[in-house]
């Protein structure tokens, strides 16, 4: 793509997001946080307005006409998140608050009755602590054993090593996509595909991958998916799990309550079917019908196209990037055309606490995130407390990345005259 191409893509979009357009700290904000959470456009701010304004009920229990409108409206969101997946079934998408629920979800009704002493799950260094600890809390209780896949000396994920770890007595495989700290963009194909041989079932965490790569769950062949609705566009506290329609079946309710229930007696109750099974009271109603709207912001735009868009900007972050050698950014190397991983950078300066970078970049009106990332466990294997992280999304320009880099250059200098 030329640069012409690229600001054509940012100006399209740019005045769709109110919120970039103001100062902070007297200076044109520059948003590079996109992996922790992403901007949400006037098309979703106005689906959720709309539904508050027009259409507020609560869904399925009512035959009045503002019930009707919201009912149409949530499933239809549904649908949305189907399509934008390829879910073969509309039953397959389960509305949760978070991909950490969702990830709770499979673990505390699949894991939890199916596990027994012994099995192993796997999953890597790399995971977000969301894709640990529910797995640990079910191994204490279940008597599994948890293995982990090491890192390549790239900093990506040792597909050797897994296919060394991997055995019969493998019952889960649970893995990041896209890491949120190293940008590897993990070959989930190929691990889904060697877990199947073993009689393994697969997880994938998608948060990092969802928002920013066409996403086909059937041509993945994953067993499970999860995302996290405020990483794409989509405001807080709405996710959704993927499942197949069998799995999601033969799993017991996550929660109990209303809206889960088919019927009630005093001394048992029968369950709804998918996917109410595991929606249990009232949802995310506005939230999910906002999703819905993010899905076809998304889509209009075009997935192949944002993460072509994506990767000429990683080729251009990462060469100012290597104007700056006493930078160290963990993760594979793009190529020079930007493919390989995603547009993230997380990176240590000798003698600096990212926290600091961060508070002086700040200053400048950068936001970027510093610390571990929800990723302790990594930070460990790589030797470092923290990092300080610049992530991007299709509304950044390389004006954006030329700015982050000036503010980053002068809090080099601005330590650098301290120490001296």
């Amino acid at each position: 793509m030329t640069i012409a191409q690229e600001r054509t893509l940012a100006a399209k979009v740019r005045q769709d997001f109110p919120i970039l357009h103001q100062e902070v700290n007297g200076k044109p904000l520059v948003y590079l946080d996109n992996a922790a959470t992403s901007q949400k456009p006037l098309a979703v701010l106005n689906a959720l307005r709309h539904y508050y304004e027009r259409d507020n009920a609560n869904v399925h229990r009512g035959a009045h006409t503002l019930s009707v409108r919201a009912t149409e409206a949530y499933e239809g969101a549904r649908d949305k998140v189907a399509s934008f997946v390829n879910a073969a079934s509309r039953q397959e998408i389960v509305f949760t608050r978070n991909a950490s629920e969702a990830i709770n979800l499979v673990a505390y009704t699949w894991g939890l009755n199916t596990l027994q002493p012994g099995d192993e799950i796997i999953l890597s260094v790399m995971e977000h602590h969301s894709n640990i600890v529910p797995w640990q809390l079910i191994a204490q209780k279940t008597g599994a054993v948890l293995k982990h896949v090491h890192l390549t000396e790239t900093g990506e994920l040792d597909l050797e090593h897994f296919q060394q770890l991997i055995s019969d007595k493998t019952k889960l495989v649970s893995v990041v996509h896209v890491s949120n700290t190293l940008g590897c963009i993990n070959p989930v194909e190929e691990i889904i595909a060697i877990a199947h041989r073993h009689g393994a079932k697969v997880l994938i965490d998608a948060c990092q991958s969802v928002p920013h790569l066409p996403i086909d769950v059937q041509a993945m062949d994953c067993d499970w998916l999860v995302a996290s609705g405020h990483k794409m566009c989509a405001p807080t506290g709405i996710g959704f799990l993927y499942g197949k329609l069998d799995l999601l079946m033969a799993m017991p309710p996550f929660m109990g309550g209303g809206e889960m229930i088919a019927e009630v007696f005093l001394d048992h109750s029968t369950y709804a079917e998918l996917p109410h099974k595991f929606e249990a009271g009232t949802p995310a109603i506005g939230e999910a019908i906002a999703l819905g709207a993010a899905v076809d912001y998304l889509s209009n735009l075009g997935m192949d196209k944002i993460h072509a868009y994506e990767e000429e900007l990683t080729a251009y972050l990462f060469k100012q990037l290597d104007g700056i050698p006493e930078l160290k950014v963990y993760g594979p190397q793009p190529t020079e055309d930007g493919k390989g991983r995603a547009a993230l950078a997380s990176f240590t300066l000798p003698g600096l606490d990212s926290s600091d970078i961060s508070a002086l970049l700040d200053q400048e009106g950068v936001a970027i995130r510093s610390g571990h990332h929800c990723t302790q466990p990594l930070h460990r294997i790589l030797g470092i407390s923290g990092t300080a992280r610049a992530s991007l999304y299709f509304y950044n320009s390389r004006e954006d990345i030329d700015a982050f880099i000036v503010a980053l250059k002068d809090t080099i200098d601005f330590f650098g005259n301290i120490m001296d």
